[in-house]
C-alpha cells in the first residue's frame, strides 16, 4: 500500500514539474493545380499531451486543421492522410485561376495563423501546451514550378502569378 502511494505521488510530482509540452508548425506546402485546386500538407510536432490526447480520440489534429482551413477559405476541405506528425488535403477552388492571352493568372488566398490558439484553447490540456502556429517554412508551389516561400510567418498574404 505504502509501495502504490509513493509510486502515485511520484507520478503526480512529475507531472506538476514536467515542462509543458509544445506544437510546433515545421512546414506547410501549398500546391496548386491547374485547375485552381490545391494539394496542403502540414507538418508539425505535437507534444507527448497532445498524443494522449490523439490516442484517446479528444482531439484530431487532422480535422481540427481541415474546420480551420474550411473557415479561412470558405470552401470545402478533404483530408486526403493523416498521422501523428502530419496531415494533407485537398481543396477545391483554393485559387482564383484567370485565362488570358498570355496564360494564366493564378491568385491564391491570404492564410492567417493567429486564429488557430483559439482552437487549441478549447481543449482542458490547453494551459499545459506551449504553441508555435507559424510554420518554419511555408511553400507555395504554382502549376508551372514556381514557388514562393516564406519564414516563421504567422499569416501568408495572398499571391498572384502569371504563367505562360
Amino acid at each position: 500500500m505504502k509501495h502504490g502511494i509513493l509510486i502515485a505521488s511520484l507520478l503526480v510530482l512529475t507531472l506538476i514539474v514536467a515542462p509543458a509540452g509544445a506544437f510546433s508548425a515545421d512546414s506547410l506546402l501549398i500546391t496548386v493545380d491547374e485547375d485552381g485546386s490545391a494539394s496542403i500538407t502540414f507538418k508539425y510536432t505535437i507534444s507527448w499531451i497532445e498524443r494522449i490526447a490523439v490516442f484517446f480520440k479528444i482531439t484530431e489534429p487532422d480535422q481540427e486543421l481541415k474546420f480551420a482551413l474550411e473557415e479561412a477559405l470558405g470552401v470545402p476541405v478533404t483530408v486526403t492522410s493523416a498521422e501523428s506528425d502530419n496531415a494533407s488535403f485537398l481543396v477545391q477552388d483554393f485559387a482564383k485561376v484567370k485565362s488570358t492571352d498570355e496564360g494564366s493568372v493564378y491568385t491564391t488566398p491570404g492564410l492567417d495563423f493567429t486564429g488557430a490558439q483559439e482552437i487549441l484553447d478549447r481543449y482542458w490540456f490547453a494551459p499545459l501546451v506551449e504553441a508555435d502556429f507559424s510554420p518554419e517554412l511555408t511553400v507555395v508551389r504554382f502549376p508551372d514550378g514556381y514557388e514562393e516561400t516564406f519564414a516563421n510567418q504567422s499569416a501568408i498574404p495572398a499571391l498572384s502569378h502569371a504563367t505562360a
